[in-house]
């Protein structure tokens, strides 16, 4: 079996290791590795060159982002990206396409896919949550195949979709996969990367901080400048030390940025630190001791559960989302941010909740590729 994995972002990565481990020690399939959009960008860290780093072979690498991070970009980079998967689908003729979740980009992938007879593997279908993300979400999964879901609550979701029962199979999150095998009290990596990546303070990690990731809404384009900024305000006048992570490519990100930049240029001996991307290898760590993370990131609702690190989720973009006791759900407003990181403070960690998986999923996934019964033609199941 030719399985084609495709990686687009920072996070995909951490999404698909486990099923790359899996993969790699079974001589039954063979591994395809694709590249592209923000993966391939220093501005966004540049995963592909971590990964050949770490030895993983990728097959091609794919240039699709339009610069500008507006909704006009964002929607002639899914069309260009229709183009460019053609391309290195009809030259690696894999046996199935694997898309992860909601992003832009990957209703791209699924879409070609499709089009050219590829069966389609979707993870992470079938949630609810905020912003344009929900819409791609279900659209993927009704141009796909198999169905990976998170929970069975997800795949539950999928059935009432018209999915037949017997394609649908809630493993958990991959992402969890590769936590669970770190050693996550080891901080030594991420202090020392302080002082050759990012840019910022060093911030002591001894000590209590923070960790932040606030990307952003593509609904809300004009406001993320604005909603970023009391975020930022909010963590300032909280004093503590903050590890930031940038944004993703999303339309409005440049909203954002103008904002961390704007920031730093006002307060130089702030106690932040700013990195374009982390690898899984020192996020993980870096969330599991923070005191708490804070924005808008899904991993404040399944990798903070996950190891009951305290989360404020700020806005609309993880909205009706499946959650964990350890979140709390704040505006965008700077007193309202303050108010919740400082009551989580107060409250401190979390039991570990695994309503997203046992970190035993990428197995899973690929036991039941190998042995499935493919049919491209879908029908409605109501």
């Amino acid at each position: 079996m030719k399985l084609c994995l495709v990686i687009t972002t920072r996070g995909n990565y951490a999404k698909v290791k486990s099923i790359i481990q899996a993969a790699e020690n079974d001589p039954d399939v063979e591994l395809q590795i694709i590249v592209g959009g923000g993966a391939i960008l220093a501005k966004y860290g540049n995963i592909a060159d971590s990964l050949t780093t770490m030895g993983v072979n990728v097959d091609r690498r794919i240039h699709f982002l339009v610069e500008g991070e507006t909704p006009v970009t964002m929607a002639k980079s899914a069309g260009l990206a229709v183009s460019e998967f053609t391309t290195a689908f009809e030259n690696l003729q894999p046996d199935v396409v694997m898309v992860i979740a909601d992003r832009f980009e990957c209703l791209s992938i699924a879409m070609t896919a499709s089009y050219m007879n590829i069966p389609v593997a979707h993870m992470e279908g079938g949630e609810v949550s905020g912003s344009i993300d929900e819409s791609i979400r279900h659209a993927i999964t009704k141009l796909s195949h198999v169905h990976f879901p998170a929970t069975q609550e997800a795949a539950d979701r999928i059935i009432r979709m018209g999915e037949a029962p017997e394609t649908v199979f809630p493993v958990g999150a991959t992402s969890l996969d590769v936590i669970a095998g770190l050693d996550l009290d080891n901080l030594q990596p991420i202090m020392e990367k302080q002082a050759s990546a990012g840019v910022g303070a060093r911030v002591d990690l001894t000590q209590p901080y923070l960790t932040v990731i606030q990307h952003p809404v593509t609904t809300e384009y004009a406001e993320n400048l604005e909603h970023v900024n009391q975020t930022l305000n909010a963590i300032h006048e909280l004093g503590m030390g903050t590890i930031w992570i940038w944004p993703n490519m999303d339309a409005g990100s440049d909203g954002i940025s103008k904002g961390i930049r704007i920031f730093r240029e006002k307060h130089v001996d702030a106690p932040m630190h700013f990195f374009k991307s982390l690898p899984i290898e020192h996020y993980a760590p870096l969330l599991k001791n923070a005191q708490a993370i804070v924005g808008n990131s899904s991993s404040g609702i399944r990798e903070a559960a996950f190891l009951g690190t305290p989360c404020v989720n700020i806005g609309s973009r993880q909205s009706g989302r499946d959650r964990s006791v350890n979140i709390i759900d704040v505006g965008y407003d700077k007193a309202e941010i303050k108010a919740a990181i400082q009551k989580q403070l107060d409250h401190g960690r979390y039991e570990e909740n695994h309503m997203w998986g046992d970190g035993k999923a990428g197995p899973k996934i690929l036991d039941v590729l190998k042995t499935f019964d493919f049919t491209i033609q879908k029908r409605i199941c109501y």
